[in-house]
């Protein structure tokens, strides 16, 4: 199923999209204590691109430094009503298979993060917003 894409508004959220390929391409993903599956995603601050975002969201979810390498595009939420904006990001050192971050988000919580091969159907662990946004780096990433 197609996703809309929607370039009429600039987007005013941002996702850091962190790939690695073991044979398959998985892509970095968390869990997050209180609302299960999940991307690095954030809100594009006034003033900042939704790049500059990507990386800022990555290192204050995962405590990873990265550069805004490629944008692959922009999403309509139907869920929602946000357009999300996708960067690959590029990171200088070996990430681990997984680890522990502690965000400041929400008052701090523990996020554990893990690679999910990209085209594997995500589980009903992940939100439905999430599927989707799997689905369009699905379609944008082939």
């Amino acid at each position: 199923m197609k996703r809309p894409r929607c370039n009429c508004m600039a987007a005013d959220k941002a996702c850091a999209v962190v790939l690695r390929d073991r044979g398959v391409l998985e892509i970095l993903a968390f869990e997050h204590p209180l609302a299960g599956l999940q991307l690095v995603k954030g809100s594009v601050e006034p003033g900042e691109s939704s790049g500059a975002a990507a990386v800022r969201e990555l290192m204050e979810e995962a405590g990873i430094q990265a550069t805004a390498k490629r944008n692959l595009g922009e999403w309509h939420s139907t869920i929602t009503g946000h357009i999300w904006a996708f960067h690959e990001c590029e990171v200088a050192q070996d990430l681990p298979d997984s680890w522990v971050h502690f965000a400041e988000d929400d008052g701090g919580h523990d996020f554990r993060f893990f690679w999910h091969p990209l085209m594997s159907e995500p589980s009903d662990r992940w939100h439905h917003i999430f599927k989707d946004a799997l689905s369009f780096l699905r379609a944008s990433l082939a």
